[in-house]
């Protein structure tokens, strides 16, 4: 190391996340509620089966040379922060920041609110939860945000990000095997649903082939067809998002150059395949028109129907506690990683300064949990959250894009690719990947301009923090380059 430790080793984060470990993370920050429920506006939109499954495999090797390509990148530049790290390594802090602020405005903390809020909606289809009078739970900021509607769903929500923010809070390890469990239960909940599908005898292959009902029209116009494979693949890709937040923890992970890019790429095969087993069981049970009928209705999530109509009423009670274990772990993982952002943005004097410190005992960034914990509980009071997503969702896939394309630029600085680990099928994969974010932002930008109009401008709230703090020095790293002398 060139520089000594001016921190004390109780003050530096700790690399105690294994290659498994950071292997399910990549699982269970992906897999949420979109498995469970995105089959029925995809069969809607490509009133096809076996046009479906295709989605679902072309959205998955779309992220997965996302993922790839990344790994390249984090194979070069390492620390807590990831996306962030990368972006300010390759393109200056300014590009970094908006990145960062982003994800704790909207992108990351939203997406906490949301996970926890159908957690909280679970719970609430098992056990009604207690409510305001009609009166009050109409009552609003603006008319536009209503913080008393779905008081218990809502306190329940916050109830969860409080719990696991604390547990987080307490060590990087008891919430990675609390990870490692709930992952564990859905996925082989997941092959039970798999298994249960396949092997009904009311299924058919025959349910496969066969299309919904004005396939036919849709299919003589391959523009119009086209437009609807992009439209599901969207959807798809929405159930594959947060695979690049386990590279926020890079700081963390054991000899992070090689275990990084292993938990990428393993990870990301293993949601692929249970991705595409589960939906093609959906498929094989239930015809393409009544998937159509259950997004029309829009009353039922398609995993409930499935299931309902395999083994009965208890299929309901099956699916809703599957979903709460679902959504319970992916919430512990989305704030285990979306934290470690915060921290690295405050390491280097662009986010709120005490985010930057380190608990003297438990070894995490305990401020930076507790601001997302803030932020996350407002949106969830707020009721605000998918629209925010929504209105921001399309910035993320441009700051992926520029994150993937940093391996080019890599390349060309540093005279050639790095010994350690290479992008397979350099350059088609992570071209591959730039293509697909770029087409999705001029999409977005044609298809919702209101939305993306919205986004923007909740991204530039971030400018006079930019302002303020963009001259600010940045903290001692010594404590972070010290780290891997103390790997275990």
């Amino acid at each position: 190391m060139s520089q000594s430790t001016t921190g004390s080793k109780d003050t530096q984060l700790a690399r105690t996340i294994t290659l498994s470990m950071a292997i399910v993370l990549v699982i269970s920050s992906i897999i949420g509620s979109g498995v469970f429920k995105k089959v029925a506006p995809m069969t809607a939109e490509l009133l096809s089966p076996t046009w479906v499954l295709a989605a679902w495999v072309a959205a998955g090797l779309v992220t997965l040379a996302g993922a790839l390509s990344v790994a390249e990148v984090s194979g070069q530049i390492t620390g807590s922060g990831g996306a962030y790290v990368f972006l300010r390594e390759i393109y200056g802090k300014t590009i970094a920041f908006f990145f960062g602020w982003s994800n704790y405005a909207v992108i990351r903390t939203a997406s906490v609110a949301s996970i926890a809020y159908v957690f909280a909606e679970s719970v609430n289809a098992l056990y009604p939860l207690a409510g305001f009078s009609p009166e009050i739970s109409a009552l609003s900021i603006g008319g536009i945000i209503f913080p008393f509607a779905n008081i218990g769903v809502k306190l329940l929500a916050i109830s969860l990000v409080i719990g696991l923010t604390f547990l987080n809070f307490r060590g990087v390890k008891e919430a990675g095997i609390l990870s490692q469990w709930t992952t564990a239960t859905v996925v082989i909940s997941l092959l039970i649903i798999v298994l249960l599908g396949l092997s009904w005898q009311g299924g058919s292959w025959s349910n496969i082939s066969q299309p919904a009902a004005g396939y036919e029209r849709l299919s003589a116009d391959g523009f119009t067809q086209f437009a609807a494979f992009f439209a599901a693949m969207l959807a798809a890709f929405w159930a594959y998002e947060g695979w690049i937040t386990v590279s926020f923890i890079g700081g963390e992970i054991q000899n992070p150059k090689k275990n990084l890019p292993l938990a990428l790429f393993f990870g990301m095969l293993a949601v692929i395949a249970i991705y595409l087993l589960v939906n093609l069981a959906y498929l094989y049970a239930m015809p393409a028109d009544e998937l159509v009928q259950i997004h029309e209705g829009k009353n039922k999530i398609a995993a409930v129907a499935v299931i309902e109509k395999i083994i009965g009423p208890a299929g309901t009670i099956f699916i809703a506690i599957l979903i709460c274990i679902s959504t319970f772990g992916c919430t512990n993982t989305t704030i285990l990683l979306g934290a470690r952002l915060y921290y690295a943005m405050a390491r280097r004097g662009e986010f709120f300064a005490s985010a930057g410190k380190v608990h003297p005992k438990y070894r995490t960034p305990g401020n930076a949990l507790w601001y997302q914990a803030f932020w996350s509980s407002v949106l969830i009071l707020s009721g605000s959250f998918d629209q925010l997503t929504d209105m921001l969702i399309f910035a993320s896939f441009l700051f992926y894009g520029l994150c993937t394309y940093g391996v080019f630029i890599l390349r060309k600085r540093n005279g050639g690719a790095p010994s350690s680990y290479k992008v397979p099928g350099y350059p088609v994969v992570p071209m591959l990947f730039v293509a697909f974010c770029l087409v999705l932002t001029i999409f977005t930008l044609y298809n919702k301009p209101g939305e993306a109009i919205i986004g923007l401008l909740l991204m530039l709230t971030g400018i006079p923090f930019y302002l303020k703090w963009k001259d600010r020095p940045a903290m001692p790293e010594a404590d972070e380059e010290s780290l891997s002398e103390n790997e275990s």
